[in-house]
């Protein structure tokens, strides 16, 4: 198959969406009969569903299971908490759940979006867990509550303490400076289009603003960019907005060999919904802070 017919047929192949859930016989066989089409994958460990609607179709069947599912779990939870409870500072138990407060620590963001139904309450700065998720909180806890511990102020002071004046400092400087020129090496063969996102290795999703044609030394950059070579040339960035994020389509597949050695691919629909989560943080903050200021010039 030529590579326009091999195209051709990926385009015309319908979208799959995954999905997957605790085996059970019942929730299988009502899985089945709400997709006949679903197909279990030995590789992705989950179920595919073809179908442009396959996400908003799954989500609902997922809130009916949890509706199903509720009453039961959130007194088997309750149950669990009572012979077993989590002791820790950075928990807090209410009518319906779990309030969890902790520094801000990436693994504890990762480790918590996993929790079934866990949210984000962005008036009072918690993540709520409900009951009926305790078993699957209190297996990631000790993942959590450590994560939590190194995000102190003083846990995170003693660590720069220690870093000072070493290798470790110095690299991470030199980083910082390389991140501050918003440049990156891309292949002169196959340039980035302009002015829509684009994943990197480096400094995962961007929009690509110019390119200057300025070829790259890739022993200067070797640190920072090792799969640069004398074939790339230097292209200047931004980050992306959230609206831009948004409107992205992701691919179908995870980046090749090809993708990563010119620097830059489509996004993945994983890449995509961490950067909208990074994005939709950087303007809440902005908006925050523009707020805060506004009503300072109000005072005066």
């Amino acid at each position: 198959m030529t590579d326009d017919h091999q195209e051709q047929a990926d385009a015309d192949r319908p979208p799959l969406e995954t999905v997957s859930f605790t085996f059970d016989r019942m929730t299988v066989a009502r899985f089945r009969e709400t997709f006949p089409n679903a197909r279990w994958s030995d590789r992705l460990q989950a179920w595919t569903v073809p179908g442009k609607t396959a996400r908003k179709r799954i989500e609902r069947w997922l809130a009916l299971e949890a509706e199903r599912r509720k009453p039961y779990e959130e007194e088997r939870g309750r149950d669990a908490f009572a012979f077993e409870p989590i002791l820790s500072p950075y928990l807090q138990v209410f009518d319906s759940g779990f309030r969890i407060r902790t520094p801000y620590s990436r693994t504890v963001v990762d480790e918590l979006r996993q929790v079934p139904f866990a949210r984000w309450n962005g008036d009072d700065k918690v993540w709520e867990i409900p009951f009926a998720s305790y078993d699957d909180l209190q297996h990631r806890w000790e993942t959590i509550e450590e994560a939590a511990r190194r995000s102190e102020p003083e846990e995170r002071r003693k660590r720069a303490e220690a870093r000072r004046g070493t290798e470790e400092e110095a690299k991470a400087k030199r980083r910082l400076t390389e991140r501050k020129k918003r440049r990156l090496p891309v292949s002169s063969d196959d340039l980035p289009p302009p002015g829509r996102p684009v994943a990197t290795a480096a400094y995962g999703i961007v929009v690509i603003t110019d390119v200057s044609g300025e070829i790259v030394d890739p022993e200067q950059i070797a640190e920072h960019h090792p799969a640069a070579t004398e074939e790339h040339v230097w292209a200047g960035w931004r980050p992306s907005t959230l609206d831009e994020l948004v409107h992205t389509w992701p691919a179908r597949s995870e980046p090749g060999e090809y993708e990563l050695l010119r620097g830059w691919w489509n996004p993945t629909l994983d890449e995509l919904r961490e950067a909208r989560r990074v994005a939709k943080s950087r303007e809440r903050r902005k908006s925050e802070s523009g707020g805060a200021a506004r009503r300072g010039a109000d005072a005066l």
